[in-house]
């Protein structure tokens, strides 16, 4: 048994949701069924558990207490090649504050309140008792790791978990805006698909994205699987007849940007679209 099954099956055995990283603090590679995300991934995942596909696949989602699981054929090759072991903070009710550098960690000393601490390769993980929404660079070098997220297990550390404050809660609350965003520069893959238009009526093609730019400004949560969902409507109904112009595709990528979603996000959606589709 390698050792860092063996350190797994001990966590797991503590009800904390466990999978392997590779080298470079990253899962490994997705199944067939869902390489490069085609599936559109499983961001509106809410609980841990075992994922579906044959080997551990889509990050967190993989983590699993199911000793079982640990120790199925298909998760043998990755624990041999394992880098190290990863957990779902979120999972086991608690979330992690990420202190990249000695700036971050001084900061968190005088903002925020005393809990159990995890030395890490450069700075510190702060862990606490609560779930919250996962954020990257809340400020520089702070990072938070809670639900839908993983961090690498580094040991028990030192001191007491206390609660969650609110002065990390509110760390992930952006600022309200008075203006319209400013969307990032975009750039428009090419269209789907070319033919003759089915509709024939080009005021069905503008409700349509009208409907569809609706839907995205309109989601509160799960904004990443509501704007891949979207895409795959248009394209669905409109990809393929190539009556989808840049201008049309912008104005999609526009609404999801208003959202938070990157230019990168957009463009993955799309093309994770487009392959489930077969276009």
């Amino acid at each position: 048994m390698s050792p860092h099954l063996k350190t797994a099956l001990g966590l797991a055995a503590r009800t904390v949701p466990v999978l392997p990283l590779r080298a470079g603090k990253v899962p490994f590679g997705n199944c067939p069924a869902c390489r490069d995300n085609v599936c559109g991934g499983r961001p509106n995942m809410k609980t841990p558990g075992p994922c579906h596909c044959p080997r551990p696949c889509h990050a967190w989602a993989a983590a699993t207490t199911d000793p079982t699981a640990l120790r199925a054929p298909e998760w043998a090759g990755a624990w041999r090649a394992a880098a190290a072991v990863a957990y779902h903070p979120g999972g086991t009710g608690l979330t992690v504050v990420d202190l990249d550098h000695a700036d971050a960690i001084a900061w968190a000393r005088q903002a925020l309140p005393a809990t159990r601490t995890v030395p890490t390769t450069r700075g510190e993980h702060w862990i606490y008792q609560g779930v919250m929404q996962s954020v990257n660079a809340v400020r520089d070098g702070v990072d938070i790791k809670s639900s839908m997220s993983y961090a690498r297990w580094l040991g028990p550390g030192t001191g007491t978990v206390t609660a969650l404050p609110d002065t990390v809660r509110a760390l992930a609350v952006k600022e309200p805006s008075t203006a319209r965003p400013t969307p990032h520069a975009i750039t428009v893959p090419a269209r789907a698909g070319v033919g003759d238009c089915p509709h024939r009526m080009p005021a069905y093609l503008e409700r349509g994205i009208a409907m569809a730019e609706q839907r995205i400004t309109a989601a509160t949560t799960a904004v990443h699987a509501t704007v891949y969902r979207t895409f795959l409507a248009v394209l669905s109904t409109h990809g393929r007849c190539g009556c989808l112009t840049d201008t049309h595709i912008t104005r999609l990528f526009t609404a999801a940007q208003s959202k938070g979603e990157s230019a990168r996000h957009c463009a993955d959606a799309w093309s994770n679209a487009i392959t489930a589709l077969g276009m």
